[in-house]
């Protein structure tokens, strides 16, 4: 009796409900301050759940108060776009409208002159002016498009010279002499007349043209042009005009072939070679851009068949992963380590090569370049002495880690058998796309109503001393003539700018985190989606037999009937972290220009810091979302069990995700450079087999195909191997999970597969009533 009792004094049982030897099995004491700071810091481990089979039926709705919240946020972006609709008007980004805003062929008084011309066409592409949609140059309105090429500013390189000629003492060769014709021909602001200007000695102008150009009262210069859109372009542009001296083969103007001073000839070639560079360099676009849209219209199906290769391509490699994961990964690992050991030897041998060699040589006392560096001895002893380090460090990791490789392997392998269980998963993310391209597009549309959504400002001008409001003071366009009499008085109200309400900043604020926050909901809803169907393969006794018919269609109902709270939840926390973002790139835009470095350090930090946050805020929700998709319950409460689950298994982690991020890019690489390299000997004619059969079709520029084809290989590339990631993040945490709630006892046992309880030096049990030789207790390994 004494015997016995003593015997079950020995033994215990753990939370699972397993026995154990106190004396050999239970682990070393702890204080209670390191017990519960362990438990404190990385929870519970799961229990064992009877009536736990896979992803739980029984649900219920999650996170109502986000889901509402959401639906409320559409319907205010909703709203928003009524209001952007209401209010902008996108066409007066098209309209032809001058200075003064005024629509040409529209606004009463300028029916008759339909074209707008820009005083120096130039500056609307300059850097400034492609980011803010909007061309500084003046603009007027003309009843026709110049027909002749003309250039006034060298009135201005004539007067130059002359007054340079005249203090040097020597005769004024070029007189400014200028016929009415010739002033006739300037382009300038509506009212003023530069001749009258320039010879009135009370005028600011008086004697000025530099003044006149610098103010820009007229056009320094315009080109023989066409109307194109209501606008007038440069012939060269629109025409099939395509050298330089076509355009300026009518010139017109008072400057004299073999005009000089000081032995500087101003003819009409100077002018010309003024604008052969810029002429040229449109000229060379415009045919660029031409062959460019031949070359993809005569190989668009080329371009078709190729991304039906991609997307093959893509296919076998997920198949192939469950039988090339492993050579590829053990395979890669010692390629490093031949890499670096021919790096080791190689300056081994360079070390002694240049052991004879004078260090105190002359020729060493300056490092004028790089092969002097590599002549030196220690050069040599410290690159290899970086390579036996990096050597043993891989090596060190290797051989520590070397389980946990096999196990990550392994769940990869898995991911694959179950993606080949279910082909739709792949197609899948086709869905999430267009309803991303259908956000993005509504997101652009808003934006822009929002941003034409101006008010029209004028301001009294040319007002006489005795009028009833001063010069500068806002008016009213359409009433201006009948509230103030302006009979006889020289005072209009004229255009001043477009201007937004100050609240229309804010409004695109809005508009903008509501494209983070849907855009983030969409892709949250395709995670939870795949997940459900992956953890229904995992979660099968039997993978052959007990997983569930239809398991995507069923995760997606789940998700759409249950979690769009959860879903909600989690892109909203991503979204507010991607608007803090963006405003502290706003703040930083602002400060631009201004010398408080200390403010501008401390952004940079901040960004920093919340780029890292958004980074393993996402990485969280991912694992956040399986877990949602697995057992049904909410948000926070998932995100949790996923942050505890992993911290208990962080190495683990580390390794899975790395070796999936290398096997998934090396994927990506390998099927872009197939298809890249096969589509160059195409081109080239270096298939001969396949030219006979598929004529080559004659291209300018066949770079480019090769080139869209590629970016289009990579974004189906990528597509496919999201669905892997998924796959194999849902198999890794539930192997964590099955591998904490069960012991492979014959009430408990592994839900995983052989292949993978091999690895970590587990099996289930056989019950007694069961012939088996191999009922032992299962072994396992703390690793």
């Amino acid at each position: 009796m004494n015997g016995n009792k003593k015997h079950r004094d020995k033994k215990a049982y753990d939370n699972d409900g397993a026995e154990f030897d106190i004396e050999e099995d239970r682990p070393p004491k702890k204080s209670p301050l390191k017990r519960n700071k362990k438990k404190s810091y990385y929870g519970e481990r799961k229990k064992y759940d009877p009536t736990f089979h896979g992803p739980t039926e029984d649900r219920s709705c999650t996170d109502i108060i986000c889901c509402l919240l959401f639906f409320v946020f559409v319907i205010g972006m909703v709203g928003l776009g009524g209001y952007a609709y209401y209010s902008g008007d996108p066409l007066t980004l098209i309209y032809a409208t001058d200075y003064q805003g005024n629509v040409c062929g529209k606004t009463p008084g300028f029916e008759q002159k339909p074209f707008l011309f820009y005083f120096d066409l130039l500056e609307c592409f300059d850097t400034t002016t492609i980011v803010t949609s909007n061309c500084p140059s003046t603009k007027i309105c003309l009843e026709r498009c110049p027909r002749e090429t003309f250039a006034p500013f060298t009135l201005l390189l004539l007067d130059r010279l002359g007054e340079a000629a005249a203090d040097a003492g020597l005769p004024d060769q070029v007189g400014l002499d200028i016929p009415d014709s010739e002033w006739d021909k300037m382009m300038c602001e509506y009212g003023f007349n530069p001749k009258a200007e320039y010879t009135d000695s009370v005028s600011p102008y008086f004697n000025n043209l530099d003044k006149i150009f610098e103010d820009k009262r007229c056009a320094a210069y315009y080109l023989k042009s066409e109307p194109l859109f209501e606008r007038c372009i440069p012939g060269f542009l629109v025409s099939n005009e395509s050298s330089v001296a076509e355009i300026f083969e009518e010139v017109t103007g008072y400057i004299a072939t073999s005009d000089t001073v000081n032995e500087i000839n101003i003819t009409t070639t100077d002018i010309e070679r003024t604008f052969q560079r810029v002429v040229n360099t449109f000229l060379d676009l415009r045919g660029f851009l031409e062959f460019l849209y031949q070359d993809f219209i005569s190989s668009w199906w080329l371009i078709l068949i190729g991304l039906a290769i991609g997307m093959a391509l893509s296919l076998i490699w997920i198949i192939l992963m469950r039988w090339i994961a492993g050579p590829m990964v053990w395979g890669s690992i010692f390629l490093i380590y031949g890499v670096l050991g021919v790096g080791m030897y190689f300056c081994y041998k360079q070390y002694f090569d240049l052991e004879d060699m004078r260090v105190s040589d002359p020729t060493f006392a300056f490092l004028a370049t790089l092969s002097d560096f590599l002549r030196l001895q220690k050069t040599w002893l410290t690159f290899g002495i970086i390579l036996l380090v990096i050597f043993l460090v891989i090596l060190l990791v290797t051989l520590c880690l070397c389980n946990r490789i096999r196990l990550a392997v392994q769940l990869i392998a898995e991911a694959s058998k179950a993606v080949g269980k279910m082909m739709s998963t792949l197609f899948f993310p086709i869905i999430p796309f267009f309803l991303q391209v259908i956000i993005y597009s509504l997101w652009a549309i808003i934006a822009v109503y929002l941003a034409t959504s101006h008010e029209v400002r004028y301001e009294v001008y040319n007002a006489p001393p005795d009028f009833a409001i001063e010069n500068g003071t806002e008016c009213v366009y359409e009433t201006f003539n009948a509230t103030y009499n302006t009979n006889g008085t020289t005072a209009t109200c004229v255009f001043v700018s477009y201007s937004l309400p100050t609240y229309t900043t804010y409004l695109q604020f809005v508009n903008l985190f509501g494209l983070f926050w849907i855009s983030n909901f969409i892709i949250a809803l395709g995670q939870v989606t795949l997940a459900g169907a992956f953890a229904s393969y995992f979660w099968a006794y039997d993978k052959s037999n007990d997983v569930p018919a239809l398991p995507l269609l069923r995760s997606f109902w789940w998700a759409i009937r249950y979690h769009l709270g959860s879903i909600a939840f989690g892109s909203l926390i991503i979204a507010i972290v991607k608007i803090i973002r963006v405003l502290l790139e706003y703040v930083q835009l602002q400060l631009k220009g201004k010398t408080n470095n200390v403010a501008k350090f401390l952004i940079t930090c901040l960004q920093c810091c919340f780029w890292c946050l958004e980074k393993f805020l996402k990485f969280l929700n991912k694992n956040a979302y399986i877990l949602v998709a697995i057992y049904g319950k909410n948000f926070c409460t998932s995100a949790k069990d996923a942050f505890f689950l992993l911290m208990r298994n962080i190495i683990r982690v580390a390794v899975i995700n790395k070796i999936t991020d290398f096997l998934l890019l090396l994927g990506t690489l390998c099927i872009v450079g197939l298809v890249t390299v096969a589509y160059f000997f195409y081109f080239s004619m270096q298939i001969t087999f396949i030219n006979d059969i598929v004529p080559v079709p004659e291209l300018h520029y066949y770079w480019a195909v090769i080139i869209v084809i590629s970016l289009g290989v990579f974004c189906i590339a990528r597509g496919f191997f999201s669905v892997f990631d998924m796959a194999v993040d849902t198999m890794f945490l539930s192997f964590l999970e099955d591998s904490e709630r069960h012991d492979g006892s014959p009430e408990k046992p592994y839900y995983m597969s052989k292949d993978l309880m091999q690895i970590v030096g587990k099996k289930n049990k056989k019950r007694k009533d069961q012939p088996d030789n191999n009922d032992e207790e299962s072994e396992t390994e703390d690793w």
